[in-house]
């Protein structure tokens, strides 16, 4: 096997000057996403109806009640394939859902965090469990696209503020736009290799073997974060009968 290539090397002089050039693109960067967010928070807002139905661990539940009584939420919507296997998922979502866990510091600025799910409750709930992900969830009936999805597609995020009685859909996005949930690719972003995806421009040599049709997310067939859950001996058999825990011995 053939090692990549790698960098050239320089003293540590010479190295922490190219850095400090770099950082000056950085810095401006950093600023221009500021610039960019403050323009986000201006934006106008269209009202959405607060009684829009989505399906619970609880049953019914209308979508004012989703906030969990902060003023704010943020959704992550959740691609469903309906009678598929855990391994058949959708991997993205999977990538990005599976990456927001801890919740307290949305919390603490009055932001409820929660995923609505394409699929059947029931089903898609199983898959949570089996991720072992532990954040709000919720299945969007077919009659509630329209109000909430509006002629868009799940695999969007979006966010919404609640004024008293009344709910309104603040900013959505989709595409790379969600790449914030994604802490993973922030980090890859700062290893020499990258994401070691086909459309980065990358120096001669550099590993690129992933594609960016899926196969970024998967590893050997299914969704790459499912491959802990099974070596733990969950089940991924979306269709048995559920348990309390989402576990009941090797996955089939």
């Amino acid at each position: 096997m053939t090692a990549p290539n790698t960098p050239p090397v320089v003293s540590r002089r010479e190295w922490l000057a190219a850095i400090d050039t770099l950082r000056v693109r950085e810095k401006a960067h950093t600023r221009e996403g500021d610039a960019i967010a403050a323009a986000r928070r201006r934006l106008p807002m269209t009202e959405v109806d607060p009684s829009t139905q989505l399906v619970g661990g609880d049953g019914e539940v209308p979508l004012i009640d989703v906030f969990e009584g902060r003023t704010q939420l943020f959704v992550s919507y959740h691609m469903w394939h309906d009678g598929h296997r855990a391994a058949d998922q959708c991997e993205g979502c999977t990538f990005f859902t599976g990456q927001v866990r801890e919740l307290s510091y949305l919390h603490q600025r009055d932001v409820t965090f929660a995923v609505f799910c394409q699929g059947p409750f029931e089903e898609s709930d199983r898959y949570r469990r089996f991720m072992g992900w532990e954040m709000p969830w919720y299945s969007v009936p077919a009659e509630s696209h329209e109000r909430l999805v509006a002629g868009r597609h799940f695999g969007m995020k979006a966010a919404y503020l609640r004024d008293g009685d009344r709910v309104f859909e603040t900013y959505w996005t989709t595409g790379r736009g969600v790449e914030p949930m994604a802490p993973s690719y922030g980090i890859l972003d700062m290893t020499v290799h990258g994401r070691q995806e086909t459309w980065e421009d990358s120096p001669p040599g550099w590993p690129q073997p992933y594609e960016t049709r899926g196969q970024q997310f998967r590893k050997n067939g299914r969704p790459t974060a499912q491959w802990a859950r099974i070596t733990a001996g969950h089940d991924d058999d979306l269709h048995a009968t559920p348990s309390r825990t989402g576990s009941s011995g090797c996955c089939p």
